[in-house]
């Protein structure tokens, strides 16, 4: 696999699109750190890591509004690829319909929001955008 991050989004995407209430993916550091994020930001209901073979996965229960059934997460959107990575500074934060939704940046001191990394005053490697 190429892009592990790509994978990871699309499998939300898709458990999002057939209206799953949850999504299983595979582990890595990054991966956690993103479901983290999402979590703290209310975008996704739950999650748990699960320690089960070398890589373990992430299960991540996916949090709908109850009167309209519509999921909490519009889009999600990779910017970085493995092929043209893209880097912004702290100057230049992107702002996702204007303020409405995050950017994921991965920096030097961890991966945060584009909110969170302007306040720390550091740039980085532009993940995703969700909103």
């Amino acid at each position: 696999m190429t892009d592990p991050i790509a994978d990871y989004l699309t499998r939300l995407r898709n458990a999002i699109s057939a209206k799953h209430r949850v999504v299983e993916v595979p582990a890595s550091n990054l991966k956690k750190e993103i479901t983290k994020i999402l979590f703290e930001k209310g975008y996704i209901l739950n999650y748990k890591f699960v320690e089960d073979g070398p890589q373990g996965t992430i299960k991540i229960a996916l949090k709908y509004d109850t009167v309209n059934k519509v999921n909490a997460i519009r889009n999600l959107k990779r910017v970085s690829t493995p092929g043209l990575r893209k880097y912004t500074g702290y100057r230049d934060m992107p702002r996702v319909i204007n303020g409405l939704g995050i950017a994921i940046i991965s920096t030097s001191k961890g991966v945060m929001t584009d909110k969170e990394a302007s306040a720390l005053k550091v740039g980085g490697e532009v993940l995703c955008y969700v909103y």
